[in-house]
């Protein structure tokens, strides 16, 4: 699904991955963790392709194709999905709207039909149902007045509108409470526990490793990828610490 070989990424001319490499198969569900400034966000927006992530060196092969000869919406249209720490507020566009172009526009690039009005709407309230989410929530513009879980929500449930074939998360734990965290957790697994698909988790706690059963955890600081591990790992990071287990 995804091979990563000696990634090297710059933000603002700083190096911040520094050779980290990195297979994914489908069917799996790999965490990282790591300190603040370790490069794990840094990961996920250089495979997403977001502006001012500068790829120095390394490759990646995501679904038999080179990654970074894809433009962003390319990479989606593929299959990547891409869910941010803080999902961003979009005054003005109705967040039901922008889930439907957005559905209709991956599958426009993959040469298939557009969902109708009823298709989509029947699709959204599924999804939406899954992450107990009112889809009057979903009628108002994009994560605006939206607590912070309620953002969360909302970004799974695009997820499971998108479908996509790898979905990586970055810290899609933050600001959530215990009940929301779980309901996240059932989101994820309902979506993407299949054997055609794959999740990328970046967090810095164990605690959503707790209902999204990870396969593989690894640990990255500076820029590199220094212990991997089964789920065993995680306990012992929340245990001793990052210093302590990447030594």
């Amino acid at each position: 699904m995804l091979q990563i070989e000696n990634l090297q990424a710059s933000v603002a001319d700083k190096p911040i991955l520094k050779g980290l490499s990195l297979t994914i198969g489908a069917g799996e569900v790999h965490a990282i963790m790591g300190p603040n400034g370790a490069g794990k966000s840094t990961l996920g927006y250089t495979l997403g392709g977001r502006p001012g992530y500068e790829v120095t060196g390394g490759s990646v092969m995501f679904a038999g194709q080179d990654l970074f000869a894809l433009e962003p919406w390319e990479r989606a249209a593929a299959g990547l999905f891409l869910g941010f720490q803080y999902p961003v507020e979009i005054p003005g566009v109705s967040f039901v709207q922008f889930l439907r172009e957005a559905a209709n526009a991956q599958r426009k690039a993959r040469g298939e039909e557009p969902l109708s009005g009823g298709e989509f709407l029947k699709l959204a309230r599924e999804k939406a149902a899954l992450l107990r989410m009112d889809m009057d929530m979903l009628k108002r513009p994009v994560n605006v007045g939206f607590s912070g879980g309620e953002k969360k929500r909302a970004e799974m449930v695009q997820m499971g509108i998108l479908d996509p074939k790898l979905a990586i998360l970055d810290e899609t734990d933050s600001g959530l409470d215990i009940d929301a965290l779980r309901i996240v957790g059932d989101g994820i697994n309902a979506t993407m526990r299949r054997p055609d698909k794959a999740v990328l988790l970046i967090t810095h706690y164990q605690r959503l490793l707790d209902y999204v059963q990870p396969d593989f955890v690894h640990v990255l600081a500076g820029g590199r990828i220094v212990r991997t591990g089964g789920p065993e790992l995680a306990l012992e990071l929340e245990e001793h610490g990052y210093e302590a287990v990447a030594a």
